[in-house]
Formats: C-alpha cells, structure tokens, sequence
C-alpha cells in the first residue's frame, strides 16, 4: 500500500460522510443511506440495534458501501468498499461519533438501543472521478 493512496482514502472519508451500506438479505442485496464516521481506514455507523440491518449482519458480516461524490460533481473521488461488520457496543467510540444528526433514529450517545457498526475494509476500491481507473488496498 502506498501512503499515498492511504492517504487520500482517509481523507476522502474524512470529508464525505454520506453513502450507502448494503447487506444481503437472504439471497438478495439491500441498500440503505448511512452517516459513516471513520478512524484511519475503519469506518463506523450508527444504528438502532432494532433494525433490519443488524439482523442481515448477524447471518452474514459482508457489506459493500459507496462512499465520496455526494451527487455534486463527477469530478469528485469516491471509494466502493468489500467490508466485514462487526458490532461495536463501546460508550467512549459512541460518545466520540454521536452526530445530533442521529436525533431522529437515536435519543442521545447513551440510548441503550444505540449500536456502532465497525465496518473493517478488506478492499477498498478509490476512484479519483468517475470514469477514472481504480486505484486498490487490500487489506488483510
């Protein structure tokens, strides 16, 4: 792996926070918007440990997510990610990427139904725009 490319993949996460998280449920994909926070090449979500997802997790821990070019520009980076969720339960990790955004699905960073998804990457695809040959991390 490059620092470079590291480098620009954390901050294209860093810088866009809105993408999607897909699931299988069953045989078939299924595709919600999320808010991801990241810690260098981990990303994060929040979730309310009642939903659907958590179940499509639970019978299996592969997820795809889009993440950059937030429909402004085709001029802008973005990452499809091969990830692995787990669940993340920690008050400090949920206290430190608590957005008053998650008000509506979650009541505070201590809601006993408030969960992290920890989405470790195994590959991370990066495009600097679209059209634009992929630039790959693996990761192990």
């Amino acid at each position: 792996m490059t620092t470079d490319l590291k480098s620009k993949i954390t901050s294209m996460f860093s810088n866009h926070k809105i993408g999607t998280l897909a699931t299988i449920r069953g045989d078939r994909p299924y595709s919600r918007f999320m808010l991801f926070f990241n810690e260098d090449l981990v990303l994060y979500c929040a979730t309310n440990e009642h939903t659907h997802k958590i179940e499509d997790i639970k019978a299996n821990p592969h997820v795809h997510i889009l993440l950059g070019m937030e429909g402004t520009s085709w001029k802008q980076p973005y990452a499809e990610i091969e990830a692995e969720a787990s669940f993340e339960d920690s008050a400090e990790l949920k206290k430190k990427f608590w957005d008053e955004k998650l008000s509506e699905w979650i009541k505070s960073p201590a809601d006993p139904e408030y969960l992290l998804l920890k989405l470790t990457p195994s590959v991370i695809r990066y495009y600097e725009k679209a059209g634009s040959e992929a630039e790959v991390l693996e990761q192990q």
